[in-house]
């Protein structure tokens, strides 16, 4: 298929893939407390490992993902990712014991290891750069939406029973039928005849892209995993409130990925400081123990998120270039999931270390801290860097 010449379809059928990649963990959280009540034999940690064990599945599968695209097409990968991903995301609904549920979600982290790199990697593939800020913001967008859609649907279907969320899952048919009808089967890895599972050239090469992606996700996923114990403690909020808060989270980082390619090109020598500096001012607004200030500090961090991760995706996939679905998009992919798995690991302990396990805030306090690392980081990797002309 010609590169300047890409149907609506084609596009579509891409971004339809960014819709389900967040879904991995995101759509079981609020189905947790009803799953950990179910198997009240089960330790919390195994509970817990429901939500995180698909990242670490996804993180294994990015670093393999091209000598796979050397061996199979994009139309193979996509349909093999997404047949995974219904199987075994669907599949949980009908099983009762907890490790065979862990090791559906296993097989669930690779179907996703398959095809998030291809629902970013494409963008790079058929468009030129001009074009992809705006592509990867919308990829962003649908991303969120798919945030929200699995979080509230997921939520209500567990009113039913704790089984009925893990059909949310079948949303990927939808994706997985537009690729079997509109998505060309291309070799990607053809591109790369030298490449090996992991170099730590490419590595080197793509760091302040890689290193800005763990440290973004790290930041931001202190948002989810503490929000709600400290605005229920700290504020009385109701469960209601703190899932609207946290929804309108989602809908502002989905706005703010719609409008973000000409957000890059008006802003195209400061938006790489805008998603340090916006989660700086969240994580600041939430020591305060005031309603109108969490809402004000959920904006401002749905907005760090928004402008964050297409930013990283755009630079990287311009410095990638048509190889960027083979190179540094399964590399990012796997920086993403990584964040969001050791972020609780580092930031919960440091914070019993340094406030004390009675601080309530003191995650909040650490996310600040990080935030001033992401803004060292952005200025000594970016600060001296130009983008290319519009």
């Amino acid at each position: 298929m010609e590169k300047n010449n890409v149907s609506k379809k084609v596009t579509a059928t891409i971004l339809s893939m960014s819709l389900l990649t967040v879904m991995a963990g995101a759509a079981i959280a609020p189905a947790l407390g009803i799953i950990k009540a179910h198997f009240s034999d089960a330790s919390a940690m195994l509970v817990q490992f429901i939500v995180s064990m698909p990242a670490l599945l996804i993180i294994v599968t990015n670093l393999f993902f091209l000598p796979l695209s050397r061996i199979l097409r994009t139309r193979t990968i996509a349909t093999t990712g997404l047949l995974l991903y219904v199987v075994a995301g669907a599949g949980c609904f009908f099983v009762d014991d907890i490790y065979v549920l862990l090791l559906l979600r296993a097989v669930l982290g690779i179907s996703v290891g398959l095809v998030m790199p291809l629902s970013t990697g494409l963008l790079a593939y058929y468009f030129p750069p001009e074009e992809q800020a705006r592509l990867m913001g919308l990829s962003a967008a649908m991303n969120q939406m798919g945030g929200v859609v699995a979080t509230l649907l997921a939520g209500l279907l567990a009113t039913i029973e704790w089984n009925y969320a893990f059909l949310v899952y079948l949303l990927g048919l939808i994706a997985l039928v537009m690729v079997w009808l509109w998505l060309p089967d291309e070799q990607l890895g053809s591109a790369n005849k030298r490449g090996i599972p992991f170099q730590p050239r490419q590595l080197l090469k793509f760091h302040p892209s890689v290193i800005g992606m763990l440290l973004l996700m790290m930041i931001f996923f202190i948002f989810p995993t503490n929000f709600a114990v400290v605005a229920t403690r700290q504020l009385g909020l109701r469960t209601e409130l703190i899932t609207l808060i946290m929804v309108g989270l989602d809908v502002v980082a989905f706005f703010v990925g719609m409008v973000f390619g000409g957000v890059m090109h008006r802003f195209r020598q400061s938006v790489k400081y805008f998603a340090p500096v916006f989660f700086l001012l969240g994580y600041v607004a939430y020591l305060v123990p005031d309603v109108l200030m969490v809402v004000l500090g959920s904006a401002c961090i749905g907005i760090a998120n928004g402008v964050g991760v297409p930013y990283l995706n755009t630079i990287a996939s311009i410095k990638g270039g048509k190889n960027s679905a083979t190179t540094v998009m399964p590399l990012l992919s796997a920086a993403l999931y990584l964040g969001q798995f050791v972020s609780p690991v580092i930031v919960t302990p440091a914070s019993h270390i340094l406030f004390g396990s009675t601080d309530l805030t003191g995650p909040y306090k650490i996310g600040i801290a990080l935030c001033l690392l992401f803004m060292v980081q952005v200025y000594f990797t970016r600060h001296f860097q130009s983008l290319p002309p519009k």
